[in-house]
């Protein structure tokens, strides 16, 4: 099994709701006052609306009772003093505030308003209602007041987390304000790149508040999971020697279904190619050889009728990468195809009827899994997972998207990555990263298939299991979002190349 990746810089590293109020009490036990940190939090949220107010414009402070409010009365005291208009409205009593929040309602030199009221007219809302750490479904006045600002026509920033979006599953807790951009402090959330919560954040911020790098480390310290934000930097691409041939970028083997079903291997073969494996093999049933050579021409063939044949193939221990399910067919023959490959000990990507034909016996896949000690990359999009995990604690209600990822992976002992416009990808050692890089054109028939090629190719290369998941999952949200409309899955790896190009000048 591969080690553990470790996290390259902070940059990358995402924190719950507990991790944040650890790196705060840390910051503070370390000698920086509660008041300072939010006063800096104020600052970041005034310099930013600065940015979407017109000059002299009137912006409306929505407060809450607890620190989220407390930054609010810092930014809109900014404002003013910068001289904007500012309508500040308080939810709760001015009275009940306490600890920082109650200073830095002191220092507001305005007056402050009820919530209550009907919102004035204002060309920007400022949400600092509630933050990350909400814990309870907003109800009564302060879901109508969510309600209202949603109706309201202007942009809105939200403080820290758009006011009702939990901040760890990016679940809207009965209401939540559908903000224009949001700026969050030292790092961001899980909540902030989980839909639905990502679709209501709008444009994302990230400030320095001065906490440092050891509270940063002690918010993130003893944590069970390591969240990351998938994004180069992350992960690192093969980079080819000057002595680099093609038996060393790797050989991987896709196996095909049967003759009429043969276009999802050819795109995943394509996918692999195309990402640096230096060889590509589609492995058939003869009757099917005819078709994939009318289409193939780089990518090699070999007929491969059952998991004998399979087993027979795979002693050249050159062929290192496996792709298994696209286009493969449902069945106890697939299953057993999976059994010799896992048995094989060789990187393995199982997608699509793979994953199917073990509907509900996923302790079976694991068993094979960990028996021959693969190297294993699952990829099921939502309705696979189900099937898949069904009657595991995977599925059980109400877990946040991280949570059924890493208790899938746990279970079967490989990485797995949770499709979708919010894709998990999640080790069995624990770290997780959450992917938003991408683009809804990408949901197109074919377009998965690519993918689990893009993994196999990374694979080949020598990429361990979670780096090379990750890798492939972000070079195919960047082709989604370089194409745009009208994306077929024939056009993702021909844009992999300028991907590549771009990645390696960036560096």
């Amino acid at each position: 099994m591969h080690e553990p990746v470790e996290p390259r810089g902070m940059a990358n590293r995402l924190l719950t709701v507990e991790a944040m109020r650890r790196v705060d009490a840390a910051a503070i036990a370390g000698g920086i006052p509660g008041l300072t940190l939010m006063e800096a939090a104020g600052a970041a949220v005034a310099e930013r609306a600065r940015g979407l107010l017109p000059e002299g414009g009137r912006a409306l402070v929505l407060c809450g009772p607890g620190n989220n409010g407390g930054d609010g009365f810092v930014a809109a005291r900014l404002l003013a003093e910068a001289g904007y208009r500012v309508d500040l409205r308080l939810l709760g009593e001015r009275g009940a505030l306490t600890g920082d929040a109650a200073l830095a309602a002191e220092a507001w030199p305005g007056p402050v308003g009820p919530a209550e009221a009907e919102l004035a007219a204002a060309d920007l809302i400022i949400d600092a209602l509630f933050g990350a750490g909400l814990s309870r479904d907003l109800d009564g006045l302060a879901r109508a007041l969510v309600e209202a600002v949603n109706r309201a026509d202007c942009p809105v920033l939200a403080v820290d987390m758009p006011s009702g979006v939990d901040g760890d599953s990016g679940a809207v807790r009965g209401a939540a304000v559908a903000a224009t951009e949001t700026v969050t402090f030292v790092a961001l959330k899980p909540g902030h790149l989980l839909q639905p919560g990502r679709a209501r954040c709008g444009v994302l911020h990230v400030a320095d508040i001065g906490t440092g790098e050891a509270a940063f480390a002690a918010g993130i310290a003893g944590q069970d999971r390591v969240l990351f934000h998938n994004r180069p930097g992350l992960w690192t691409l093969p980079r080819l020697a000057a002595a680099s041939h093609k038996y060393t970028r790797g050989h991987a083997l896709v196996l095909s279904g049967p003759a009429y079903r043969t276009g999802a291997a050819r795109l995943a073969a394509r996918g692999a190619l195309r990402i640096g494996a230096g060889l590509v093999t589609v492995a058939s049933p003869a009757s099917a050889l005819p078709e994939n050579a009318a289409h193939l021409t780089a990518i090699m063939l070999r007929a491969c009728e059952n998991a004998d044949d399979l087993d027979d193939m795979l002693a050249d221990e050159r062929l290192n990468a496996l792709l298994l399910g696209p286009g493969l067919g449902t069945g106890p023959a697939t299953c057993d195809l999976v059994a010799v490959a896992a048995a094989a000990g060789r990187a393995l990507v199982l997608d699509a009827d793979a994953l199917t034909s073990f509907r509900s016996e996923v302790r079976t896949l694991a068993r094979h899994i960990r028996d021959g000690e693969a190297s294993a990359v699952l990829t099921p999009h939502e309705g696979e997972f189900v099937r898949l995990f069904s009657g595991t604690e995977a599925v059980a209600e109400g877990l946040a998207k991280t949570e059924r990822a890493a208790r899938a992976a746990r279970i079967t002992g490989a990485v797995v990555v949770l499709k979708g416009a919010d894709t998990v990808i999640a080790s069995a050692d624990g770290h997780i990263a959450i992917n938003d890089h991408g683009s809804p054109h990408l949901g197109t028939a074919g377009s998965g298939d690519v993918l689990g090629g893009l993994i196999a190719g990374l694979l080949a290369q020598g990429m361990p299991p979670f780096e090379a998941a990750c890798a492939g999952v972000w070079l195919h949200g960047d082709t989604g979002l370089r194409f745009g409309p009208g994306l077929i899955a024939e056009d993702i790896p021909e844009l992999i190349p300028a991907v590549l190009r771009d990645l390696e000048g960036g560096t």
